[in-house]
């Protein structure tokens, strides 16, 4: 599993960023967790408001920053 966080570095990023980390620990996953704050490839993914949480590739949160219950849901789906 490869996840992104979207966010040029604001405080609401680093803290989805820390949440996700947490997380991907707590489950175990073998998941790798990765960082992207260039604008223009957060803009390919079609997000204009950030932070935001990217799973394999697919936009599944943008513009808050969610539990961390939700983002353990949305990974064990």
């Amino acid at each position: 599993m490869e996840i992104k966080i979207l966010g040029p570095g604001c405080a609401k990023c680093k803290t989805l960023e820390k949440i996700t980390r947490e997380v991907v620990a707590e489950l175990g996953s073998n998941a790798t967790v990765s960082k992207v704050e260039d604008i223009m490839d957060i803009m390919n993914y079609g997000v204009m408001t950030t932070p935001a949480l990217v799973v394999d590739e697919k936009v599944v949160i943008k513009g808050r920053v969610p539990s961390a219950k939700e983002i353990k849901e949305i990974l064990t789906n």
